[in-house]
């Protein structure tokens, strides 16, 4: 049986900062060999050439060895983030360690938080957008839900992952054996890696049946209600955490989900807080979370007919600011009025991740 989970967000102050994850470790809140994944906003851009995730993750990791880690072990983390805090978003990071909880707990016997984490085989850049990823995919998903405990796909709330995306090197490296790629695109592979991804999520948890290669960003009536779906230049394999909720570990916190149907659709959020365990009121607001909502996570996404709730919008169009950029700021304002903390972990790129114009919320809650 996995250990209990200790999760704390924690403020980023600058691209380069990680000295909230070292005050945790020193006001011994966890150890830093016990750290076992960072999920995190950084401030770049969001694209194909943002540095911002690679410096985060070297401060990261750096500050965990600094603290004492075991560097060949550290280097084996999960540290997922997420580009771009358009709008009120504010850098942040969600630190998941492994803590101790007594055998007579009683907190053993109830549903608490879990998780598992698990690396694909090598991603090829010929595979990316094609059932060869979604099952390679798929095969991680399963080994990180063995390793969280997870026996039920239904326990599953949150599935992060980060994978590569194509770029002007990989895409020569494909076409000099002879291989081809779906798109030569490179901006466009970002949201190609995260829907195919998602793909592999939902066939691994059942919630859909393996797709067809010309299913992936055409049929976006498959997806995943737990996936939540990053990539970047920085990995060649996909890099996978899984988090839900197991009986036996023990300790201090629950996840929940739920999705949103639109942009707006600040319902979805509460109905993932609320399938976490948190007691609300039927109109429930910020002050209702009593600071007892550790953070949410989001995918969203433009709709694809440029309308939300029947209204026109032109963020698909728009040739200044990329869509993404929109709909993420949108979506993140969204939450923080929610939340009442601008610290909240919204992504783009939400093909195959929930609904169309929509996308998953999970929630990690404090239960006490």
């Amino acid at each position: 049986m996995p250990s209990a989970i200790e999760v704390r967000k924690v403020p980023i102050h600058s691209v380069a900062d990680a000295s909230e994850l070292t005050r945790l470790i020193e006001d011994g809140v966890m150890a830093a060999d016990r750290v076992i994944a960072i999920i995190g906003k950084t401030e770049g851009n969001g694209g194909v050439n943002d540095y911002t995730r690679i410096i985060a993750d070297r401060a990261f990791r750096e500050a965990l060895v600094e603290q004492g880690a075991d560097p060949e072990a550290v280097a084996e983390i999960p540290i997922v983030w997420s580009g771009g805090t358009d709008g009120v978003i504010s850098p942040h990071a969600t630190i998941f360690a492994t803590t101790d909880v007594a055998d007579d707990d009683p907190s053993k016997q109830e549903m608490r938080l879990t998780a598992g984490f698990a690396m694909s085989e090598q991603l090829l850049p010929e595979d990316i957008g094609r059932t060869a990823m979604v099952s390679k995919v798929a095969d991680a998903v399963r080994v990180a839900m063995e390793r969280a405990g997870i026996d039920d796909p239904a326990d599953v709330h949150y599935v992060q992952t980060k994978t590569p995306l194509l770029t002007i090197h990989t895409i020569r490296d494909a076409k000099s054996r002879g291989k081809t790629v779906w798109t030569e695109h490179t901006h466009e592979s970002m949201d190609l890696s995260n829907g195919c991804t998602a793909l592999g999520i939902a066939v691994a948890l059942g919630e859909i049946d393996m797709p067809r290669d010309e299913d992936v960003m055409h049929d976006r009536s498959l997806y995943s209600a737990v996936a939540s779906c990053s990539s970047g230049v920085e990995l060649d394999r996909a890099q996978v955490v899984v988090v839900g909720n197991a009986t036996g570990v023990g300790g201090r916190y629950r996840i929940g989900h739920a999705v949103m149907e639109d942009a707006l659709d600040q319902d979805g959020i509460w109905a993932a807080i609320r399938d976490a365990g948190l007691e609300l009121p039927e109109r429930p607001h910020t002050s209702d979370l009593d600071g007892r909502l550790v953070n949410v996570f989001l995918k969203c996404e433009a709709s694809q007919d440029g309308e939300v709730r029947g209204r026109r919008n032109a963020m698909l169009d728009d040739s200044d600011v990329h869509w993404h950029r929109q709909i993420k700021a949108c979506v993140g304002g969204v939450t923080a009025a929610v939340t009442g903390d601008p610290a909240v972990f919204v992504s783009v790129s939400a093909a195959h991740q929930g609904p169309e114009g929509g996308g998953p919320v999970a929630a990690i809650v404090d239960v006490g």
